[in-house]
């Protein structure tokens, strides 16, 4: 009699174990099912994960596309895993046919695809946001909200008063995805790098960073040729040390609404803070981002008396110490096109 509780004990552990093994084995099956892949075959898609994502918006994401199928198993097996909760902004080639275990490896490790944009010298924080807009990395009006943000400025050391002349023109890879603060840093972080060398050079000038930057960057908008830059430079310094305008058209363009391609004598008599026909000394602030030839340039000067300086109409320039023999030179080169007599440049 005493043996019958055994039995039924034993026969009740065998249907606990039982149901514990059967509850185990669906577990599985369940969570084997929702770490499959989407589709064997699936082939390669960009999935972008935007700046200040979790994991939990990357999931949710991923599910929507059909790229995984359960948020809520990846977020499961990233805990499991114990850790990967913040992911990388940026595009990532990602494929259904993927396991999520992949999925959530490439997502962690921040293996994200780059895209290569090239800003060359002389562009105005305008133009580089149309480029960055044009190869889909930035959008335009979020990047000028930059353009007058003094706490960015300030953040960054930059004298101002605008981001303008301290967007590094260079070659860069960036990730779409990445906020216009973090492409504008990076272009800000390589300004740096090629000023840092140059502040004792600036210091032996006399130059603050602000008066450097100016005048670098209407130096680089008036000539597109390396070997001309010095002798530019020389003529603006020489202009300034004597207490003469600098008289320099990108100056006014820069000051304009709008411009057609076509400076106007009114436009000459136009007065705004970067027309140089109109007021003396620098403008108030950088035309456009310089390259580090035209920095150069400006604390390495030609030794010259040049004063004016006028376009030869095939990239080059006219170089002169007086104003008839300047005078002699629009007229040879400018006037027959409608050019003005008596032009700096």
């Amino acid at each position: 009699m005493k043996l019958l509780p055994r039995v039924r004990m034993r026969r009740v552990a065998v249907v606990v174990c039982s149901l514990f093994l059967a509850c185990l084995l669906a577990l599985w099956l369940a969570v084997s099912s929702v770490l499959r892949p989407v589709a064997p075959e699936g082939g390669k898609r960009t999935f972008v994960v935007l700046e200040g994502w979790t994991l939990r918006d990357a999931a949710s994401a991923l599910e929507r596309e059909g790229l995984i199928r359960s948020e809520k198993a990846l977020r499961l097996l990233a805990r499991v895993r114990g850790g990967g909760r913040g992911v990388r902004a940026g595009e990532y080639s990602l494929s259904p046919a993927m396991e999520p275990g992949e999925v959530l490896s490439i997502l962690t490790s921040g293996r994200v695809l780059t895209h290569t944009v090239t800003i060359p010298e002389g562009l105005t924080v305008a133009q580089t946001a149309e480029v960055l807009e044009r190869k889909d990395l930035a959008d335009k009006q979020a990047f000028l909200a930059l353009f007058r943000d003094h706490a960015f400025l300030e953040k960054h050391g930059l004298p101002g008063p605008t981001l303008e002349g301290y967007l590094y023109p260079d070659t860069y890879r960036f990730a779409r995805g990445l906020s216009p603060e973090r492409i504008a840093e990076t272009m800000i972080r390589r300004f740096w790098e090629v000023v840092e060398p140059l502040k004792e050079r600036a210091r032996e000038r006399d130059l603050g960073l602000r008066e450097l930057v100016t005048l670098a960057s209407v130096v680089e908008k008036e000539t597109g040729k390396a070997e001309e830059r010095p002798i530019i430079a020389s003529v603006f310094l020489n202009r300034l040390e004597r207490g003469m305008r600098l008289q320099s058209d990108p100056t006014v363009i820069y000051g304009m609404d709008e411009f057609n391609g076509n400076i106007t004598r009114k436009d000459l008599e136009t007065k705004t803070p970067y027309n140089t026909y109109r007021l003396s000394g620098l403008p108030p602030g950088p035309i456009a981002n310089p390259g580090k030839d035209a920095l150069r340039a400006v604390l390495y000067p030609s030794e010259t008396d040049f004063l004016y300086f006028v376009s030869k109409n095939d990239g080059s320039h006219k170089f002169s110490r007086t104003l008839s023999e300047h005078n002699r030179a629009v007229r040879r080169y400018q006037l027959r096109g409608g050019g003005r007599e008596g032009k700096t440049s």
